[in-house]
């Protein structure tokens, strides 16, 4: 894991060495998970490093500070600039990127009140998420006996830190098990999504997709999917989805900014179709990876692209 860091971390306006960007071990973050963060995908495209849907990106952890009532001294536009400025800092074509706001305050206690707040925007160098051959040929995976939460425990629509504890219970139960990835079932037994994806199924030329209600996340490369998907001309439904149709279905594939647009070949060591990618999964991933490289017309305005390092506005 070593290997992705970078060397300049943007930390509150002024960018520090990678090596200085810690906080201390009193921090009400490490203690209560008062944390917000977003995962952002920059490209290497012909024009230049380009960072996929940023704006939508920056919204989303906007509204996520909201939700838990963290106050944010930056507009969602400085975001977006410090987040180009971050890839220009560390000279990067492509990396992964987290913009990160946390409780840094040393405080003992949950009350968060006053707490003192920072803001973090990293640069990671990281490749496929569940390994490099995972977007041709697919990954085995497991319903996790681990459920999202309830809608009135803890709200899921923000991308909150202590959110994803019980993602990584899923994913330890996955692995243990011997497979790539976990999907998670909302309270009430129906499909959510991964412990860090969401979800597709193809049924009879149908594209399905658990409701925000399901208690997932709504993801940015989600969104992009279902945008895709009916510009090639297929329907696509957010429906409330039973367990049983993770077994019947023609295909089934992961999208999410880590794992991009990832088929799955078995659920429960059922192969799901033929256990090889699908012909609807494999015409939107060329679709969206077009995209994303420059190779296709960005016909969304997604990419924002990354100008050569100039005068920083921050240090």
């Amino acid at each position: 894991m070593a290997d992705g860091r970078t060397t300049r971390i943007w930390r509150d306006g002024e960018f520090v060495k990678w090596e200085d960007a810690t906080i201390h071990v009193m921090s009400h973050a490490l203690h209560y998970g008062a944390g917000m963060f977003e995962g952002v995908r920059c490209y290497a495209t012909p024009s230049g490093p380009a960072v996929f849907r940023l704006p939508e990106h920056i919204k989303r952890l906007v509204e996520s500070c909201r939700i838990y009532r963290i106050p944010l001294d930056y507009s969602a536009d400085a975001l977006v600039q410090a987040t180009v400025e971050t890839v220009q800092a560390n000279e990067l074509k492509q990396c992964y990127l987290r913009p990160l706001v946390i409780r840094t305050g040393e405080q003992m206690g949950i009350n968060p009140i006053g707490v003192k707040v920072e803001t973090f925007i990293i640069a990671w160098n990281w490749g496929a998420y569940l390994g490099k051959d995972a977007l041709e040929q697919g990954v085995d995976v497991c319903v996790s006996s681990w459920r999202r939460a309830a809608p009135d425990t803890v709200p899921m629509m923000a991308k909150a830190s202590g959110n994803y504890q019980q993602s990584q219970l899923a994913k330890l139960e996955a692995k243990m098990n011997k497979y790539a990835e976990g999907i998670m079932l909302d309270v009430h037994g129906y499909v959510a999504e991964g412990s860090g994806e969401n979800l597709f199924l193809v049924r009879n030329g149908v594209l399905y997709t658990s409701p925000v209600a399901s208690a997932i996340l709504g993801g940015i490369t989600r969104d992009s999917v279902m945008t895709i998907a009916k510009g090639l001309g297929y329907e696509v439904r957010e429906a409330v989805l039973p367990r049983e149709m993770l077994y019947t279905s023609d295909e089934v594939f992961f999208t999410g900014t880590a794992v991009e647009i990832t088929p799955i070949r078995s659920i429960d060591q059922i192969p799901v179709g033929a256990g090889t990618r699908g012909p609807i999964t494999k015409a939107i991933q060329e679709q969206y990876l077009g995209i994303v490289s420059g190779k296709q017309p960005d016909r969304h305005g997604w990419l924002t692209m990354v100008p050569e390092p100039a005068t920083l506005s921050s240090r």
